[in-house]
């Protein structure tokens, strides 16, 4: 080891514009790594998770846990490395979290559940969906739909149809959440009366709707030079084509929908009402991001599709508009670490300044900060960590210089040493390359040892597991990158 020290010295002294160009790659390399590592406010703590939703609408929590809940945890418990299957069901509802271990990646874990999903019996019609990849942390957007104009039924339909289906475009966006409004649905008041008098049916009623809403494919007509492709159009899109639907035809008389039942519109039963601030009913929207994406990039792309929809697709009345924004929070983390960074580099400054009494060597000192720091995104990039508060919070000035204070001011000390017992003229005219370089040698075996000392220390703290580990291992991490720069 003390060779190899010794031949790294050597090797340095002597290619000094190779160094100089190395790190001058070194520097490019970080500002790069700097730019594209995520950065966020907190780092997120969960466990790999994969989470089933299913709906069973208008059926009893226990019909739903007998039914869904219990023959879906059947399903999974043939999956690997997994650490617990917890479950919640509700009236209609059923969630299933199966957690996983630590080193299990989130795309493993999802292929095994959806494999298994299918080998789950459950009633007909009911169809589980695994919710999209995203934490506890990667709400990052919360909006509402403003009109002078626009009941908040029409604010949900086009929240419904036009905003969710955009943002859910943004890359990096896992799921839109709507909350507030009412869900716009054509609703058929049945007169009994009138289909005792036409003799006809609740159920002929109800198959002479849902028949007449489908479009039918035909095939093509060849006429002279030109084909022409046949097909039938019925999907309904208004109240209109609704009413003069036709149920039955009695002695060549249509009977049409508009004869046996009133048709308006309305909406379906709420169970919640959304409120903000002075207004007591109101459309609003979460932005969800996925799991592991840079909350700064998500968020930029987001706000330029909200102002393209402000902008040139939304009706003129219609504005989205914001009142949570992550990147508020997250520019606060950033702003509190750059502010203890500056004023930790400004202060180590200054006292080396102080106590070494001699601008060169300040100089020297203070640049490894910085390079240090750039170091550090370099490898927090490379392991495709994000930087957070916790993990740039613990960077200590006073443990990254202490090596280049001991070096510096070593190899100083012994040229001042030299001067004096050789006097000045001889000194100046003399080579000190050999002088600087034992010296150097002696101090690097010294810091390097005490380096190692420092970084061994945080192994406890590289060994932590699930929450703890993933809150602290950042920070041993981002500090033994720093040491090491």
């Amino acid at each position: 080891m003390h060779k190899f020290i010794d031949n790294i010295v050597a090797f340095s002294l002597k290619n000094k514009f190779f160094i100089f160009f190395c790190t001058a790659i070194a520097v490019i390399a970080g500002v790069v790594s700097f730019k594209h590592t995520p950065i966020d406010a907190f780092p997120d703590v969960t466990n790999t998770k994969v989470t089933i939703i299913t709906q069973w609408p208008g059926r009893s929590a226990e019909e739903v846990e007998k039914f869904i809940t219990i023959p879906v945890e059947i399903a999974m418990n043939p999956v690997q490395k997994k650490t617990d299957i917890r479950s919640t069901t509700l009236f209609g509802l059923s969630v299933i979290n199966v957690m996983f271990e630590d080193r299990v990646d989130d795309f493993t874990a999802r292929q095994q559940v959806y494999n298994l999903l299918n080998d789950a019996d459950l009633p007909d019609g009911v169809t589980p969906e695994v919710q999209p990849l995203y934490g506890p942390t990667g709400e990052i957007f919360r909006y509402t739909l403003r009109s002078d104009k626009r009941s908040v039924r029409e604010l949900k339909t086009i929240q419904d149809w036009v905003i969710e289906r955009n943002l859910r475009s943004v890359s990096g966006v896992a799921d839109i959440v709507s909350f507030g409004g009412e869900v716009k649905t054509f609703e058929v008041s049945v007169n009994p009366h009138q289909l005792i008098n036409y003799g006809i049916t609740s159920l002929e009623l109800y198959d002479a709707i849902a028949k007449s809403n489908i479009n039918v494919g035909g095939d093509v007509i060849t006429k002279s030079s030109q084909a022409y492709v046949v097909r039938g159009i019925g999907l309904i899109n208004d109240l209109e084509e609704l009413r003069n639907i036709v149920v039955k035809n009695i002695n060549g008389t249509p009977i049409l929908v508009k004869n046996l039942a009133d048709v308006h519109e309305s909406c379906l039963p709420r169970l919640g009402q959304v409120g903000r601030m002075d207004e007591d009913d109101v459309v609003q929207g979460i932005v969800v991001m996925r799991k592991g994406e840079n909350p700064g990039e998500v968020i930029a792309n987001l706000k330029d599709k909200i102002e393209d929809l402000n902008q040139n697709i939304l009706p003129k009345d219609v504005k989205i508009v914001s009142f949570y924004d992550r990147e508020d929070l997250v520019n606060l983390a950033v702003k509190t670490v750059t502010h203890n960074l500056i004023e930790g580099i400004l202060l180590v400054t200054f006292i080396v300044l102080i106590f070494m009494a001699d601008w060169r060597t300040t100089v020297i000192v203070a640049v490894v900060i910085p390079l240090a720091l750039l170091f550090a995104f370099i490898c927090l990039r490379a392991m495709g960590m994000s930087a957070n508060l916790l993990s740039m919070g613990a960077i200590d000035f006073g443990i990254i210089i202490d090596g280049a204070v001991v070096m510096v001011e070593g190899v100083f000390v012994a040229l001042d040493k030299k001067a004096r017992q050789v006097g000045m003229p001889a000194f100046n005219v003399m080579s000190k390359m050999g002088l600087i370089r034992n010296t150097a040698k002696d101090k690097a075996k010294a810091v390097f040892f005490s380096k190692l000392i420092i970084i061994t220390a945080l192994i406890p703290i590289f060994s932590f597991q699930k929450v703890e580990g993933k809150m602290f291992s950042p920070l041993a991490y981002t500090l033994g990158f720093a040491l090491l720069g």
